[in-house]
């Protein structure tokens, strides 16, 4: 169990950082297209479509990487009250109720709508440029794929914890904002008595 939370952890991480690089080429793309039309009065025509598809990609490939490192919005008012081995039975049972479902969905029907898209060779209809969007689609099921095995890896986190008490380490953990600010004032505060 162990070797596969760290194989999902490392392939979560690791498409989850490629994919931030599109953020650098969204930002190219836009900064291009401000020149063009404002600079140059001469705005493109595939630039709508092309922030969109990286956008797109930045959202769908990040759902793994953020899962893997507890990023995602959780409302655990309750939930953080509870003992570890309680969270643990709390993760395991929700993630077959909820989380399962939706992303075998995601991944099954995400491959037709992909391979469709793949048959007819499929354009963008909103723009003149006409950009193929087939490939742009892939990224549906992919992202499904990651998320199941994160979620696999997720479940063996819930029984480890359920088995032992404590909850495996993570290969990289989100911090929330709150604790940051906490230990930079902190670290503020010792520079001042130095």
């Amino acid at each position: 169990m162990r070797g596969f939370i760290s194989f999902a952890d490392h392939l979560s991480t690791s498409v989850g950082k490629a994919f931030s690089w599109c953020i650098v080429i969204l930002m190219g793309g836009t900064c291009y297209e401000v020149v063009m039309a404002y600079a140059f009065n001469a705005p493109t025509l595939w630039n709508f479509d092309f922030s969109l598809q990286m956008y797109g990609a930045i959202f769908m490939m990040a759902g793994a990487y953020t899962l893997s490192t507890e990023a995602h919005v959780r409302g655990d008012v309750l939930y953080r009250l509870f003992k570890p081995k309680t969270q643990g039975y709390i993760d395991l049972v929700l993630y077959f109720i909820f989380f399962f479902p939706g992303v075998f969905a995601l991944a099954f029907y995400g491959y037709e709508y992909a391979a469709l898209a793949w048959k007819i060779k499929e354009t963008s209809w909103n723009s003149p440029a006409q950009i193929q969007i087939y490939m742009a689609k892939s990224l549906i099921p992919a992202a499904g794929l990651l998320l199941i095995i994160q979620g696999v890896s997720e479940v063996f986190r819930s029984i480890i914890c359920i088995q032992t008490g404590h909850w495996p380490a993570r290969m990289v953990v989100a911090e929330e904002t709150e604790k940051i600010l906490m230990r930079t004032s902190q670290d503020e505060d010792q520079k001042d008595v130095i």
